[in-house]
């Protein structure tokens, strides 16, 4: 089977923000949080939790702000209780369905490497109807260090049997970016709602959407660009865009990578 770049076998894609916008909502819920609070959370400090685990908390924030001690394991506790209802209805987002059925039409393998917990992943891509398109889902749970450590991408290749040059990343979030650079990938970048205003680090091509373009026609971009050098043709360069039931199990050691 001809493909727009044989070195690429494998695709390895983000969950939240890439696969569904799962990072609006918590954003917003504790956005309410410190409104109510009398305080503000702003983007500036959220960012610092996005696509990672422990970059940034926002309970401990919020009792630095008030000067008051806060039952942080309470308000993990809600948080991640209405960040589950928020997401029950929450679609796949645009031209992932698509993205899925190219892969498998030209062969590719198929994982998702993400830095939250393995139940808040398998929940949602079963709740959607695409867990078994997936040959490997590596979670927070399988390494020593969540992204922006290359571990989980490193993780998804060798499951995939692949080495890790033979791997395209697709990402929403800077520290994403950063982790599928380490891993030696290529990396697309698709910025979610959020992250959207955010800085990118270098990759081989930011999208608006993953409706934007075809798979083939992504790959044709890539195997035109410089390996290691500028960005195919057509593409921006990585830069900051303009401001812009069984699934309520969660407490807060299921809380997802924000």
């Amino acid at each position: 089977m001809t493909r727009a770049d044989s070195q690429i076998r494998g695709l390895v894609l983000d969950f939240d923000g890439l696969i569904v916008d799962t990072e609006a909502p918590i954003f917003e819920i504790w956005q309410a949080i410190f409104a109510r609070h009398g305080q503000r959370l702003g983007l500036d400090e959220w960012q610092h939790a996005l696509g990672t685990h422990g970059g940034f908390d926002p309970a401990a924030r919020l009792a630095q702000l008030t000067g008051h001690e806060l039952d942080a394991a309470a308000l993990e506790r809600a948080t991640s209780e209405q960040h589950w209802q928020a997401c029950r209805t929450l679609p796949l987002l645009p031209g992932v369905a698509r993205l899925l059925d190219d892969a498998e039409r030209l062969g590719l393998g198929l994982a998702v490497a993400s830095s939250s917990p393995r139940v808040w992943v398998a929940t949602w891509l079963q709740h959607h109807g695409i867990r078994e398109r997936f040959a490997a889902v590596c979670a927070r749970e399988d390494v020593a260090r969540v992204k922006p450590a290359p571990d989980l991408f490193l993780l998804a290749a060798a499951r995939l049997q692949l080495a890790a040059v033979a791997c395209l990343v697709f990402e929403d979030s800077p520290n994403g970016v950063r982790a599928a650079l380490a891993a030696g990938m290529r990396c697309v970048a698709v910025p979610s709602e959020v992250t959207r205003p955010l800085a990118l680090p270098p990759c081989d091509l930011v999208l608006g959407t993953l409706a934007e373009i075809s798979l083939a026609e992504i790959l044709n971009r890539l195997a035109a660009s410089v390996v290691g050098g500028s960005h195919a043709s057509g593409a921006e360069p990585a830069c900051a865009a303009n401001d812009a039931s069984s699934l309520r199990q969660a407490s807060a050691s299921t809380e997802p990578a924000r």
